[in-house]
């Protein structure tokens, strides 16, 4: 009941008459426990710098757009069974996912990082990791990058993001794999991130972690409402929008293409 008044608080209309092509009301998928890009907040409302982005792109194209909150597991399938129209979680823009969906151009970039208590002396590799629990959101490119690398290790799979780090924090896992950005400010930031840090090398490798993230598509609204979402997110790009949306929610910069 918690989760349906929140949701119905939450909602991202904005009125407006729609452009030809997009449709008027446009269903966004989140999977919330994402600080500081998309949680619920004390007050049962959706927050957060995926939020206000998908606010400032339904303004710009006039949308009605409503939230729809979903386990990150859960969110291609509901695209693809037309439950949600679009896909705004963090999602990795990977050569798997564009067999299946369409993604718009990125608006951010992280790489993946391990985190773990600071005193552990984990030595993050293949080997030095046999054996040990580490922790990961189920149905992530981090996932599938665990499966493949750190074959040797005991991988802890959750439901949400918030539940591998509450693990980590209690001690039942030795380690976790996170987006960097995600890990630092919606764990390492915060209280219950104390004494705990990132180790091992950043993971960039792009046959998993992909070109950026994306807003998520139907491959059948690719040239339609995907052209659309680009061409807002460029705007917002070009006029400084998305940049000082970066600046109210991270000390470093996200949105801007690595070198």
């Amino acid at each position: 009941m918690r989760r349906r008044s929140a949701f119905a608080a939450a909602t991202l209309a904005l009125a407006g008459t729609a452009l030809a092509q997009p449709p008027q009301r446009l269903r966004i998928g989140f999977a919330v426990g994402y600080a500081p890009f998309s949680e619920v907040g004390s007050d049962g409302q959706l927050q957060g710098f995926e939020i206000d982005l998908a606010r400032a792109l339904c303004e710009r194209l006039q949308l009605q757009c409503l939230p729809v909150i979903l386990d990150f597991d859960g969110l291609i399938p509901a695209l693809q069974s037309r439950k949600i129209d679009a896909i705004m979680a963090s999602m990795a823009i990977t050569i798997e996912r564009e067999q299946v969906i369409a993604f718009t151009s990125p608006y951010y970039y992280s790489p993946a990082r391990m985190i773990a208590a600071r005193d552990s002396r984990l030595n993050v590799s293949p080997s030095g990791l046999r054996g040990k629990r580490i922790g990961v959101e189920r149905g992530t490119v981090h996932e599938r990058f665990l499966g493949s690398v750190f074959k040797d290790s005991q991988i802890v799979r959750y439901g949400t993001q918030d539940q591998v780090f509450l693990d980590l924090k209690s001690g039942r896992l030795d380690a976790a794999l996170a987006d960097a950005a995600i890990a630092e400010f919606g764990f390492l930031n915060k209280p219950d991130g104390r004494g705990f840090g990132f180790i091992g090398p950043d993971f960039r490798e792009p046959q998993y972690f992909g070109k950026g993230i994306g807003i998520g598509l139907r491959q059948a609204d690719a040239a339609g409402l995907g052209r659309h979402l680009d061409e807002a997110l460029a705007a917002l790009r070009g006029s400084g929008a998305l940049k000082a949306l970066n600046d109210r929610y991270f000390g470093i910069d996200l949105v801007s293409p690595p070198h």
